[in-house]
């Protein structure tokens, strides 16, 4: 039986965030978290794994108490089990730090044969979690996956490099980050968004891993100083014309004159 550890971030609503006027920051209180898109798809491909090789999936993640209420879609979707690395401590690390803290997590959870992430978190796009984790546990990695499958206790891959596709074939235990055009992800039923509830959840403080999270943030070798939207003025030109041959020609006038474009 295979088991696979997938990697699942919760993020705020994309669509949802709006920016403050008066301090250009991006105010999300209060917005509803959710699994970023590409990570649901890494779970989504590790349950298909299942279906046809059967198996275990245990979904780990590093966040909140608001990352519980997120999670549940996990399991809702097909996950068994829910790990989730809950220490205020941890919060706003960068992905080196983090990478360490789920290499410590995977340790505790044991017993795997593949760990599946997203190739990269829509909030940051940083892409360096799966990679980082794989040097730390001293496994093989295969990035950029489009498709694969299980073969004889190896896994076969395809990779999209963008211009040209690869196929590569590893050994297990390895890292695997997946691409968006991968899969769909499922819609959970009903019976299975009552029946997520009833599965296994733990939750681990740094702690627990025998981490110091003191000395995990001291680690850390980015700080986010600042995050704000940049500054856009509207010169508010209005058009005035009768016809709409007119408006066209005064709006293309105006257009070069800004230098938007070469009359």
């Amino acid at each position: 039986m295979t088991k696979i550890i997938v990697l699942l971030k919760d993020i705020v609503d994309l669509n949802e965030i709006k920016i403050d006027p008066s301090t250009r920051q991006p105010r999300t209180e209060g917005l509803k978290r959710r699994i970023s898109d590409v990570d649901k798809r890494a779970l989504e491909a590790a349950i298909r794994l299942k279906e046809k090789n059967d198996g275990e999936i245990a979904a780990l993640s590093m966040g909140s108490d608001k990352t519980r209420t997120a999670m549940l879609e996990a399991l809702a979707i097909g996950a068994d089990s829910l790990y989730i690395v809950n220490d205020s401590g941890l919060a706003g690390v960068d992905a080196l730090v983090t990478s360490k803290v789920l290499k410590a997590a995977v340790e505790k959870i044991g017993g795997y044969d593949l760990i599946l992430c997203g190739e990269m978190t829509l909030d940051s796009l940083s892409a360096q979690v799966g990679p980082r984790l794989a040097e730390l546990l001293g496994l093989p990695q295969v990035t950029y996956v489009k498709q694969m499958d299980l073969e004889d206790g190896k896994l076969r891959a395809v990779r999209d490099l963008e211009d040209v596709d690869e196929v590569v074939e590893v050994e297990l235990p390895a890292v695997v980050s997946v691409v968006r055009e991968i899969n769909e992800a499922r819609i959970p039923s009903l019976m299975s968004i009552m029946r997520a509830k009833k599965k296994p959840t733990e939750e681990w403080d740094a702690s627990a891993l025998g981490l110091s999270a003191e000395e995990m943030r001291a680690g850390s070798s980015i700080e986010v100083v600042k995050l704000e939207a940049p500054l856009v003025e509207r010169k508010r030109i209005v058009i005035e014309a009768e016809t709409v041959e007119e408006a066209a020609a005064k709006l293309a006038d105006a257009i070069i004159s800004e230098g938007v474009m070469e009359a």
